[in-house]
């Protein structure tokens, strides 16, 4: 068991605001239990993990009958400024709290695709207003897309019953899929410069004890997908996820490939190796993803908005069943007409006003649309490709999605109105695993 040993100044702290302390019942996480007053930064876990706060008192450390010893640190308020300050933030009304994932670790072409049980995440009945992300090294530095690749993630609810650890229940958004995309919240490359944030008086509502079955506990997972691209022989087609540059033959499961299978999902699942230079270093190294959440405590003032995700390989206007094959391929074009369109048709199932959306694209994706049943555009969004070697601006990848926030009651979508999604790709060469996802927040008719 962990023992900790606070020294505080003579500095008073607030009335208002009780002692701060961490839990380190996981070595791979910090758990803020409380709020933080006048407690400095500190050292690290075994796993290297980085602890702060915001002014300049010491903190030791020791392990018990372990025997180890960490090395503690004062650091200046400079360097804690590039971190997350382990506390809530009001401003506004509105709260903020930064947190980090478990490490992930990479080396040159390797890929990681874990799910994150019980992630940290603000506690009690709240409406959230954003949640923004990125990966960051042990020094809490901006990793470029151009050496992790962010192929996507997804932050999900569940239920978990108290006290049994592989007793979950899925609380997913509203759909549409019967099956995945049951995601709040989950981008990609995309993440750093698209905005989350769901305007006044809106929120999706998370944390109403009502809706948690007896016995159960809300609680939240991350899927994250990334893959390391230094020194990879064609870095696009490991983030293409390429069958060849990946040498796989067979799928996770130990599954045969289809025939026709070349790139996707099925060939970069984790513990995959993408191919590298002949004579490039393998230098291991430990990234983080920070994720920001802001929110407000629930009150009668807050219209409740539900999170709906269309996906462009949707079976239903096909089958009548909400079949989503998640990914698919464009071909090269062998003409001159170098757009590829797949298109999408659903019954919308609940009558509301569209708040917020946009789309989700992979590398080549030109732009994607969602159009009502008399053919207006209900949302319209584009990527942001990067143009330089900075990083939130490299040249080549999404570095973000164009935004839709219409006026409030300006786009409405009836109950079974037919809408329709399409999503454009380039086609001047061909793409592999491609994804055409759409988001938007409805508010509901009363």
């Amino acid at each position: 068991m962990l023992h900790y040993l606070f020294f505080f100044n003579k500095t008073k702290q607030s009335q208002s605001s009780p002692p701060f302390f961490f839990s380190f019942s996981n070595p791979d996480f910090y758990k803020p239990l409380g709020s933080l007053t006048n407690l400095h930064k500190i050292g690290f876990t075994a796993s290297g993990r980085y602890f702060w706060s915001n002014s300049s008192e010491r903190l030791m450390v020791s392990l018990g009958t372990q025997g180890v010893v960490f090395l503690l640190a004062i650091v200046s308020l400079a360097t804690c400024a590039q971190y997350s300050e382990a506390r809530v933030k009001p401003e506004n009304g509105v709260k903020s709290m930064v947190y980090l994932s478990p490490k992930i670790t990479l080396h040159p072409g390797s890929v990681s695709n874990k799910t994150y049980y019980d992630i940290e995440f603000p506690k009690g009945h709240i409406a959230v207003k954003s949640f923004n992300a990125e990966v960051v090294d042990e020094a809490g530095n901006p990793v470029s897309l151009q050496q992790t690749y962010v192929h996507h993630w997804v932050a999900v609810r569940y239920y978990q019953r108290t006290g049994v650890k592989d007793d979950r229940i899925i609380a997913g958004n509203a759909g549409l899929c019967d099956h995945g995309r049951s995601q709040f919240f989950g981008m990609g490359s995309e993440t750093r410069k698209t905005s989350t944030y769901v305007p006044d008086p809106y929120g999706i509502e998370v944390g109403n004890p009502l809706n948690v079955p007896a016995g159960y506990e809300e609680k939240w997972m991350f899927d994250i997908h990334a893959i390391d691209t230094r020194g990879a022989v064609d870095a696009i087609g490991c983030n293409e996820c390429r069958c060849d540059l990946y040498n796989v033959t067979k799928d996770k499961d130990g599954l045969p490939l289809r025939p026709n299978y070349v790139g996707g999902l099925h060939c970069c699942y984790d513990g995959t190796q993408c191919k590298v230079k002949n004579g490039f270093k393998s230098v291991e190294r430990n990234v983080y993803f920070k994720y920001t959440v802001k929110w407000v405590d629930w009150s009668d003032s807050v219209v409740p908005v539900k999170v709906f995700i269309f996906d462009v390989t949707d079976t239903w206007q096909d089958t009548g069943i909400h079949n989503c094959l998640f990914e698919y391929d464009v071909e090269k074009s062998a003409t001159n007409n170098y757009t590829n369109v797949r298109k999408s048709s659903v019954s919308f199932p609940t009558a509301g006003d569209v708040i917020y959306g946009f789309a989700q694209q992979y590398i080549g994706g030109i732009g994607s649309a969602l159009y009502g049943e008399d053919g207006s555009v209900i949302c319209a969004s584009k990527p942001i490709y990067g143009k330089g070697k900075d990083i939130g601006d490299e040249a080549g990848y999404i570095v973000g999605m164009s935004t839709c926030y219409p006026k409030p009651g300006s786009v409405k979508i009836a109950k079974g109105e037919t809408v329709t999604l399409e999503s454009y790709y380039s086609s001047k060469k061909r793409h592999t695993g491609v994804l055409g996802l759409f988001y938007i927040l409805v508010a509901e008719s009363s």
